[in-house]
């Protein structure tokens, strides 16, 4: 695995990213490839802001060479005044590439977020997952996460 990279993402990562939102049971009936606008206004915003980092994960690509997105994630930073003042990092929109799972860039690609998240002075990783997404569940709490709290959700 020598031969992946992690990096913020950019504005021309932003096709594959959605693609990678799409790729996935739940975000194929909410995502689309269709339209980048929403998604490259919400990439402006997200770049805008220094408690935000979206971040690719690129191999090379065997045909041609050129560094391939086969994953993706979005790293907050939450500073707080609870439990004295912990600064959080929330993970969202953890995303490997079908094709490509099950050989530990999931794994890799939460330790770099996870070390990413105690560089930037986060004492607590926090993350939701949707209640179907059972070997999900089971990927995070290999990693060490526990299920201890229930998450709540309101559409505006």
């Amino acid at each position: 695995m020598n031969d992946i990279r992690i990096r913020p993402a950019g504005r021309d990562d932003i096709a594959a990213i959605v693609g990678l939102l799409v790729d996935d049971t739940l975000g194929s009936g909410r995502d689309s490839i269709e339209d980048l606008t929403p998604y490259l206004a919400a990439f402006d915003r997200v770049a805008a802001d220094p408690n935000q980092e979206l971040v690719v994960m690129t191999r090379p690509d065997r045909a041609t060479g050129e560094a391939k997105v086969i994953g993706t994630l979005q790293l907050t930073i939450i500073p707080g005044l609870s439990q004295r003042g912990t600064t959080r990092a929330l993970v969202e929109a953890v995303r490997i590439d079908s094709a490509e799972r099950g050989g530990g860039l999931g794994t890799e690609l939460m330790r770099w977020t996870i070390d990413r998240a105690r560089e930037r002075g986060a004492t607590m990783v926090q993350l939701t997952s949707n209640s179907t997404r059972e070997s999900a569940h089971r990927f995070y709490r290999n990693l060490g996460f526990t299920d201890s709290h229930v998450g709540f959700k309101l559409a505006l």
